[in-house]
């Protein structure tokens, strides 16, 4: 029985139509929606507070922004203002972001561990309410703290996780963060070595592994005809492997498969190209690291990434009918 389970939403929906998925999902017992911000197309903040704004009880978490292109003080100042809206139901997910999309808007990831280090610090202990000087490698504070004149003066209860897929990464993760968001695009087995590297950080910082809570991005084509449901997460894989090699190396793609992708995708990739690349995505790897096919084939897909380490699926909705894939896990 999975009894915890959340949405995740992209751009490949109208905005609107997100928002009736987010309260659909909240209807069926979803504990949370998380959006996404990774290319160049769909800003994650806008689409968060629309839907905690139509919502009454659904968590809504950032899946993930980056920590490079916000101003510290602005990025608390808008995990703030989220609160504002939706008090306590609010995550801040965080990532390191990735080449050669940062490389190409200007942003050097140099020393990511300790850029994301300074940040969730610093973050904190805003959101904390405190007053903050912090001198360090990127981040750069003097006496500074939110300016809550009118509203809430207190602490705001606005957990941060970070999407986490290297080992140092991990590490880290264990050490300093509330939560880790376990990539999507990796077999179930991967999520032993992420936990043993969680492990390292939690050891460091006195924590258990029951007290890091590891929900993790999956990839989800629900269709009746599970042929057609493999054969969209096959695209979607066709343009993620040539796009985010990180996420290649951790599933173990060989690195000739995505070079011949990426010889045929532009930047950004075209519907056509990917429609002629996409048969160098075999249906074994399809299996292997989506949750793709009937309803049942996609539930007993999740529950491998459960068995194996993770906490609450943020299911990803490949093409087809969204509500379909709510109603395959509905938990009422």
């Amino acid at each position: 029985m999975i009894d915890r389970v959340a949405l995740y939403l992209q751009d490949a929906h109208d905005l609107r139509d997100g928002l009736d998925y987010v309260k659909y999902a909240e209807e069926r017992g979803f504990e949370a929606v998380w959006q996404a911000e990774s290319r160049l197309v769909r800003d994650a903040i806008v689409p968060m507070a629309a839907y905690a704004a139509v919502t009454d009880e659904i968590k809504v978490g950032s899946g993930v922004i980056n920590n490079w292109t916000r101003n510290i003080g602005l990025l608390a100042a808008t995990f703030l203002t989220l609160d504002d809206l939706a008090p306590d139901r609010i995550i801040c997910g965080i990532g390191a972001w990735w080449d050669p999309l940062a490389k190409n808007v200007g942003i050097d990831r140099k020393s990511p561990l300790t850029a994301m280090e300074e940040t969730v610090i610093v973050l904190r202990r805003l959101l904390n309410l405190e007053r903050v000087s912090f001198d360090g490698e990127f981040v750069h504070v003097n006496n500074i703290e939110l300016d809550v004149v009118h509203g809430r003066r207190e602490p705001r209860n606005v957990p941060i996780y970070i999407g986490a897929t290297g080992p140092k990464m991990m590490a880290l993760t264990g050490r300093i963060a509330d939560g880790v968001v376990l990539n999507y695009c990796v077999p179930p087995k991967y999520n032993i070595q992420a936990i043993d590297q969680l492990k390292v950080g939690l050891k460091e910082s006195g924590r258990t592994l029951d007290e890091l809570d590891r929900p993790q991005l999956v990839v989800c084509s629900v269709d009746d005809d599970g042929d057609k449901a493999i054969d969209t997460s096959r695209e979607l894989l066709t343009q993620y492997l040539a796009q985010q090699p990180h996420i290649a190396k951790a599933s173990g793609v060989s690195m000739d498969v995505v070079a011949e992708i990426q010889s045929i995708l532009g930047w950004p990739a075209t519907h056509e190209q990917i429609m002629q690349a996409k048969h160098l995505v075999p249906d074994e790897l399809v299996h292997k690291i989506t949750a793709s096919g009937t309803p049942a084939d996609a539930r007993a897909k999740v529950q491998e990434y459960l068995d194996n380490g993770a906490t609450c699926p943020i299911l990803y909705p490949v093409g087809g009918n969204v509500k379909k894939l709510i109603d395959t896990f509905a938990t009422k």
